[in-house]
């Protein structure tokens, strides 16, 4: 009997998972295809061409947010099993508030593995096919930015010309030992500037301790400046992103590969952080289904569904919310990164450790 009661558990609740976990595709589908088609307004291509690349990058889309998936199918559940008096069946054959509670959120904490081992190498390769093929298409396709062994290299096409930058790695909003080439549509050198540090925290790059070599009547002349600035299309948040795609990196590729990863130029601090956000997503979807518990199984009352999933997207928005505040702070360096990450799972199993206790007694 127990076995009958444990299959319908699991089956049931994996399945409303699934549904809710395809609904978030359609609709996620639905909006970015629009974004996509915008994107290829002024392109010659079919419409397969924005329908497979949405279809492509929604995926990660569902892993990322699938904490809140998760919690709004286990409140969905739950609710069910309430209001058709299945809960008050699995109470009569043994089941207590607190055992049901764990077979699920056990049961999201080993979804969450599945999803990082299986799922997340699949969709990160779907990620880089999608960030390969809209770069093809890129108005900025002439532009380029890369790291290498020798360190940054940035090349940007100018009305006059082009410019080709080279500099250390960055270190923090700073470039050090930066070298300026500006060339004319013919390729000829207009001017060489060597820079011993430059910020790039905006658009407009303030040099200091800058040289500026000039080739005039096949005369080099030299001028030195304490301080000089140049625009540029590329600032560090740009550039950062451009080597900063979360969904392009799978699970396995940082576990096996992270020093190959620092050799390449990947700054440790994104790998880490990275790293341990893949590993909080299985303790994250624990949280949320006992957060769900918590919320539904604390009376056999049969109740209206429409509110509790209103609630649910309230308290989904301010756990979103929070996450991201705890990221950005944790970024900043006002609380180290790795707790900054943890710290949603830390806040949540404090607040649910109390609530699961008082479920259990009714």
């Amino acid at each position: 009997m127990n076995n009958i009661f444990l299959n319908y558990l699991l089956k049931n609740f994996l399945k409303t998972c699934l549904l809710f976990m395809l609904v978030f595709y359609c609709f996620g589908l639905i909006l970015n295809l629009f974004e996509e088609i915008e994107f290829f307004k002024n392109i010659e291509v079919s419409i397969f061409t924005p329908l497979m690349l949405t279809s492509i990058f929604i995926p990660s889309m569902v892993i990322k947010y699938s904490p809140f998936i998760i919690f709004l199918s286990s409140m969905w559940f739950m609710l069910k099993i309430r209001n058709n008096k299945d809960l008050l069946t699995f109470k009569v054959f043994g089941y207590s508030n607190f055992k049901i509670f764990l077979i699920l959120a056990i049961t999201s904490f080993v979804l969450g593995w599945i999803i990082l081992i299986v799922a997340n190498p699949i969709t990160s390769s779907m990620s880089k096919f999608y960030e390969k093929t809209k770069s093809n298409y890129s108005r900025d396709i002439d532009h380029l930015v890369t790291f290498n062994k020798n360190g940054l290299w940035i090349k940007e096409n100018l009305d006059f010309g082009q410019r080709i930058i080279s500099a250390e790695k960055p270190d923090g909003f700073f470039l050090n030992n930066v070298t300026i080439f500006h060339l004319d549509n013919k390729s000829n050198l207009l001017d060489k500037i060597v820079s011993a540090k430059a910020n790039i925290f905006n658009n407009e790059w303030d040099l200091e301790k800058v040289s500026v070599f000039k080739y005039e009547d096949g005369v080099l002349s030299e001028e030195k400046f304490d301080n000089f600035k140049i625009n540029s299309i590329y600032n560090h948040n740009k550039i950062n992103s451009l080597f900063k795609n979360f969904d392009t990196m799978s699970f396995l590729d940082l576990i096996v590969n992270y020093k190959q990863l620092l050799k390449k130029g990947y700054n440790e601090t994104f790998l880490n952080q990275n790293l341990h956000t893949m590993l909080a997503l299985p303790f994250f979807l624990f949280m949320m289904t006992a957060l769900a518990a918590m919320l539904t199984l604390n009376t056999l009352k049969k109740s209206d569904n429409t509110k509790f999933i209103i609630v649910g997207l309230v308290v989904s928005v301010l756990i979103f919310y929070f996450k991201d505040l705890s990221i950005a702070l944790g970024q900043t360096e006002r609380i180290p990164l790795i707790l900054a990450v943890w710290a949603p799972v830390i806040a949540l199993s404090l607040f649910i450790f109390i609530g699961v206790l008082q479920i259990n007694e009714k």
